[in-house]
This record gives structure tokens, C-alpha cells and sequence, in this order.
């Protein structure tokens, strides 16, 4: 009996070894699809403040700061997009952009209490048009919350993390939740998040609930207590040194509220669950690389009648899908190639008590389009792109892509156009897009795009069509957007500047 006791100890004893040897190593492998790589939960222009160029705060680690401004430069010819009226763009826009954001976070030092803080500065001038919360949004806290960080919890190195309050986040492709980062301002939100583990380690879960905010151009935010959207993520990275599986759920709940003496504040009670698989990694050593999601969604939406005071429920039932291939040559210049394809199921009938078109949640749109035209609903996109590095520290990326419509009686939403007859066809259009960027100095990274996107047989055929929004008539000419961007990081690139 008690050989098998030492045996049976040793065998444990062996297990936790192997065990707290795989939590200290790191699994984490990040994707090479096209800007679909989620942003790490400290913001990309933090810095530990001992990292920083001050010597004399060298030994500060418990300090997390940042201050970061960006200024963008943005000319748009015939832009599809409708304005705040809801009317066409009828004359080109010349549209600048400011963003200021600041951070502070308190770590270890309290610990297992963290906190963080982060505001941020949206601001836009010169625009011929309204001014949206896409752009403006004044002196406005995007975090501030609360942590209980409890290190070796579940073995060494493989941390809990419960977090309550304000807080922006990232998960999986970025396609269905993302801090929207190209935009001047943030998706936010509030309540509760709890990772057991982190990315560094063999597996990790993320589980959520939260409220999303309801960004206010000049007052401050407050969260839409009528929704909450939920879920979890679940990554699994010891299975290959290669890939990463992503199985993931994600729930969306809208308590109805039509009688709100409000009219634009009345809701139609929804509940959307949405379970998804995301694979994504490198065919070993061969230089091809893939990145793969799949989610499907279930449930319930309301819809409002025109004038909001009644509501209709259909059942939900709606798919998407998208696959990106890749190939990294073998050069100086570090070429990747890649295609990729995205479907989206689009309403196929007003009146047919079903609801087919995705919901895309919070996701972030500039992996669909340069111009922001498109989101992950009812939508057939093959795209073709090239990315190298011609000179140390600049980028270049150019690409080409294609857009239908998944249903031709669903509707283009972003630029909202809809023909619910069906007779103007699928093909919404074509876009090329080319990108430099440039990091000139620790400080300082500049870029510059153009986006040129061409209309097609959908698009066309409602230039001269009144839109059931009462939008005046599209044109059928391309539109043109073209931008000019400077981001100025106080903290550098976080090397000390000291030995």
C-alpha cells in the first residue's frame, strides 16, 4: 500500500511539475491576417514608467502611464455613408481629427487591487456635415475600473483577473467586439469581466458581462442599461505549436422598452445567442499562414412599428463565416500574400416572421472596408491583398476587394440603402486601397491611404431612387477617400534611453 502511495505521489508530484513548467512558457502566437489581431488589455502607447526615457523614475515598476495625441487629415468624394440627417454626402468633405488619450494604472504594489484610468479627447473641425459620436466625443473617461489580480491562482505564472467597471476590450478576430481603433472615438463598456489565465499561458478563458455605452458628444457617458451583451472566449494553444483554437459564445440581451417618453430611447425587446469557432495559426514551417471564424446566432429580435409604439417579434436565424489564406516569401522586403472571403446572411423578407441578417455586434469594420463602408452583415467579400516592408520601420499594404450583397432585398446598412424588391440586383461594388506607414522616430509614427471605392449595379441603380429613409438620390460616380495621420506617443517606444 504504501508503494502505491510514493508512486502515487510521485506520479502527481511529476503531473504539477509538467504542469507549472507549461504555465511559465509562452503559448501565445498572434495571427497574420489583415488587421485582425486583438489589442493586448494595456493599450498599445502605455509604458511602465521604470521602461521610460526619465532615469530617475527607473525603479517605478509598479506604474503604468501613457499619453498619446493623433491628428488625422481626411478628404472624402462622394462618400456613400449617410450623414447624421440620414441624407446623401452630396459635397466632398475636408475633415480633421483629433484624439487625445491619456492612461494610469496602479499594479503589484496593492496588490491582489489594481486600478485604471483612462480619458480620452475626441474632437473633429471643418466637416460639412453633422458631427457624429463616431467622431466627437469631449473629455471622456473610457476606463476606469477596478481589479482583484491574484498572480499564481491556478498554478505558477497562470493568473485570475476579475475586473468591475468601465472598460474597452478585444477579442478573437476583432470582427464581433473591438475597441474600433481607427475611429476617433472608443467602443466602451460596463460590468464585469473575470480571465482565468492569461495569453501567455497553454489555455486561458475570458467570460464577460457587460453594458455598452452610449458615447454623448459633450456630456458624459453613461451606460445603456437596457442591454447587456455576454459571453466567453476560451483559447486553446498547447494542441500545436501552431494553431490556436478559439471555441467562444456570445449572448446579446435588450429588455424592450417602447414606452419610453423618449421616442428615439424606445427599444424592441431582443435576445440573440451566438455560439462561434475561431482557428487560426501557420501550416507549420511552409510559410502559409490561415485564420478562420464561424458563429452561428439564434433567438428572438423585436422590431419596432414606424412610429414606435408597437413592437414585433421574428425569430433570429442568421450565419457568418469568414477565411483569410496567407504566404510569407522568403525576402528582404518580408512579402505576405493573402485572399480572403467573408459571407454574412442578409433579411430576406420584412414579413416573413424571420430576421436573417447577422448582428456584428461591437465589431470593428476597417478589415472590411478602408472607406468603413461595410460590417458583418449580408455580405459576400472575396478580397486579394499584398503586404512588405521595403525600408526599415515602413509599411505598405494594398489590396482589392468585392462586395454583394448576401440578400439583393436585405440592404446595404452602412450606407443605408435597401431595395425591397430585389430587381436592383447584388453587386454593391468594388474597393482598392493602399496604406504607408512609417515609424520615424520613438515618438512619432506617420501614415497615409487611399481608398477608391466603385459602384456597381445595386449602387448605381438607386442614384436617382428616393430611399425609404427619404435620403435625397445617390450618385453613381466612385467615391475617393483619401487621409493624412500623425500619432505622437509622450513615453517613446518604451527603451530607456539610459544604460
Amino acid at each position: 500500500m504504501s508503494e502505491k502511495i510514493n508512486l502515487s505521489s510521485v506520479s502527481i508530484l511529476s503531473f504539477l511539475a509538467v504542469a507549472n513548467i507549461a504555465n511559465a512558457e509562452d503559448f501565445y502566437v498572434p495571427t497574420k491576417g489583415y488587421r485582425v489581431e486583438p489589442a493586448a488589455d494595456t493599450p498599445a502607447y502605455v509604458r511602465n514608467l521604470s521602461k521610460t526615457q526619465f532615469e530617475e523614475f527607473r525603479n517605478i515598476d509598479w506604474l503604468n502611464v501613457g499619453l498619446d495625441f493623433r491628428t488625422r487629415y481626411e478628404y472624402r468624394e462622394n462618400d456613400y455613408r449617410p450623414t447624421g440627417d440620414k441624407k446623401f454626402r452630396e459635397d466632398a468633405d475636408n475633415l480633421w481629427l483629433l484624439r487625445t488619450r491619456a492612461f494610469v494604472g496602479v499594479k503589484d504594489i496593492l496588490d491582489p487591487l489594481r486600478f485604471v484610468v483612462e480619458m480620452e479627447d475626441s474632437r473633429s473641425y471643418n466637416s460639412l456635415y453633422q458631427k457624429t459620436d463616431a467622431d466627437v466625443n469631449e473629455f471622456e473617461m473610457i476606463q476606469g475600473y477596478g481589479e482583484l489580480y491574484f498572480d499564481n491562482a491556478l498554478g505558477n505564472n497562470r493568473p485570475i483577473s476579475i475586473r468591475a467597471g468601465r472598460q474597452h476590450l478585444e477579442l478573437l478576430d476583432r470582427r464581433l467586439v473591438a475597441n474600433n481603433e481607427f475611429r476617433n472615438t472608443t467602443n466602451n463598456f460596463e460590468g464585469y469581466r473575470v480571465k482565468f489565465g492569461k495569453r501567455q499561458n497553454n489555455w486561458d478563458l475570458d467570460v464577460f458581462a457587460l453594458q455598452p455605452v452610449d458615447r454623448l458628444k459633450y456630456e458624459f457617458d453613461q451606460p445603456d442599461e437596457d442591454v447587456w451583451f455576454y459571453g466567453g472566449v476560451l483559447s486553446l494553444k498547447q494542441w500545436s505549436e501552431y494553431v490556436t483554437i478559439q471555441p467562444y459564445f456570445f449572448g446579446k440581451k435588450i429588455e424592450g422598452d417602447i414606452t419610453n417618453k423618449v421616442l428615439s430611447n424606445r427599444k424592441a425587446d431582443t435576445d440573440i445567442y451566438a455560439p462561434g469557432l475561431r482557428v487560426y495559426g501557420l501550416f507549420g514551417a511552409s510559410g502559409y499562414d490561415f485564420d478562420a471564424n464561424i458563429n452561428k446566432q439564434f433567438g428572438v429580435v423585436g422590431e419596432l412599428s414606424s412610429d414606435k409604439k408597437t413592437q414585433s417579434i421574428k425569430h433570429h436565424d442568421a450565419l457568418a463565416y469568414s477565411l483569410e489564406l496567407g504566404y510569407s516569401f522568403d525576402h528582404d522586403w518580408k512579402p505576405r500574400a493573402s485572399l480572403f472571403y467573408g459571407f454574412g446572411t442578409g433579411d430576406k423578407s420584412k414579413s416573413d416572421g424571420y430576421n436573417q441578417r447577422f448582428d456584428a455586434f461591437y465589431g470593428f469594420n476597417q478589415p472590411w472596408s478602408r472607406n468603413d463602408y461595410f460590417s458583418w452583415d449580408n455580405i459576400r467579400a472575396p478580397k486579394a491583398r499584398l503586404e512588405f516592408t521595403p525600408y526599415t520601420d515602413v509599411r505598405i499594404d494594398t489590396g482589392y476587394s468585392a462586395y454583394w450583397q448576401d440578400s439583393e432585398t436585405g440592404g446595404w446598412n452602412r450606407a443605408g440603402l435597401r431595395d425591397s424588391t430585389g430587381k436592383s440586383g447584388s453587386f454593391l461594388g468594388h474597393e482598392f486601397d493602399i496604406r504607408l506607414r512609417h515609424k520615424l522616430n520613438s515618438y512619432v509614427d506617420w501614415s497615409l491611404s487611399y481608398g477608391r471605392f466603385t459602384p456597381e449595379d445595386f449602387t448605381v441603380s438607386q442614384n436617382g431612387i428616393k430611399q425609404d429613409n427619404g435620403s435625397k438620390p445617390f450618385t453613381s460616380e466612385p467615391t475617393n477617400f483619401f487621409y493624412f495621420e500623425v500619432s505622437l506617443n509622450a513615453f517613446g517606444d518604451g527603451k530607456p534611453k539610459y544604460k
